[in-house]
């Protein structure tokens, strides 16, 4: 009795994971139906909810069958969109191809410029912190030009406590400061 109950448990987990999702199925059967219709919106009862889903699950499953053997027959094991597109002529729906192959390529473009902007924002992400931790690093300690500042500040300091203001007639160009011995 309860391997029965555990069985039938199994069996709709199975179902439901197969299912489609109904939030999905309704939106697209609305957007579909509001583009078609010019007197606004159309209501769609639950029943016909259920066999849209039920139908586009069953015609998921049949064009992916027929794209896994169009795969293995090429040796390979994973499926690709031209497979798919193979499988869809094959299952006589060949007026999806160029509409489907349209929406595909305008995809891969979105998804490589995505991708594109993706290492951008990384490589800014990874310059901020790397000068987030260059800052954090020397934090303590002074840049180079304001040590060699310092630095000249400190002897000049020095050199006037000793009574030298740092300028030798020998190096100098102003005459005026200091008197000629002629």
């Amino acid at each position: 009795m309860a391997e029965k109950a555990v069985a039938v448990a199994a069996e709709k987990a199975v179902a439901a994971a197969e299912e489609l999702p109904k939030t999905i199925v309704r939106r697209v059967v609305k957007e579909q139906l509001s583009q078609l219709s010019r007197e606004g919106e159309i209501s769609v009862l639950r029943e016909a909810l259920l066999a849209l889903s039920e139908s586009s699950r069953i015609f998921i499953h049949y064009l992916s069958a027929t794209a896994n053997d169009i795969c293995r027959e090429s040796k390979r094991q994973t499926i690709n969109a031209e497979d798919v597109f193979k499988a869809l002529e094959e299952i006589e729906f060949a007026e999806f191809v160029e509409p489907l192959r349209a929406s595909l390529e305008g995809k891969v473009k979105v998804a490589d410029l995505n991708k594109g902007r993706g290492v951008v924002v990384a490589v800014m992400a990874r310059l901020k912190r790397t000068g987030h931790d260059f800052r954090q690093k020397n934090a303590g300690k002074k840049s180079g030009s304001r040590k060699v500042k310092e630095t000249k500040k400190g002897k000049e300091d020095t050199q006037m406590e000793n009574g030298d203001d740092g300028k030798h007639p020998e190096n100098n160009d102003d005459k005026d400061d200091y008197p000629n011995n002629e």
